[in-house]
């Protein structure tokens, strides 16, 4: 076996075992408020965060180009309530037409 796959075995390992963690330590106990208030806040933070870094990231610069449209609409949908799904059809259609434009 290759190291790459040693080291991809030893990192799925570590992954379910962080993961199995929560609900082995915790059990059916309620997180305090103020903890469970940042829990509910990491997954939209690191969706935006990667959302921003593959909108406007490129090789060690930024790059304004076609992306940044589709997330604008995105984020409008988004926040006059479509679902993601929605959203994400607007992002990829508006991106088209500016595309398909320039």
């Amino acid at each position: 076996m290759s190291d790459v796959w040693i080291v991809v075995l030893a990192v799925a390992a570590l992954t379910m075992m962080f993961k199995a963690a929560g609900p082995v330590f915790l059990g059916r106990r309620r997180l305090p408020r103020r903890a469970q208030s940042i829990v509910d806040l990491v997954a939209p933070v690191m969706l935006t965060a990667l959302v921003v870094t593959q909108a406007v990231g490129g090789d060690e610069e930024i790059v304004v180009d076609a992306r940044i449209p589709g997330v604008a609409a995105a984020a409008i949908a988004i926040w006059r309530g479509a679902p993601i799904v929605v959203a994400m059809f607007v992002a990829a259609l508006v991106t088209a037409f500016v595309r398909l434009a320039a």
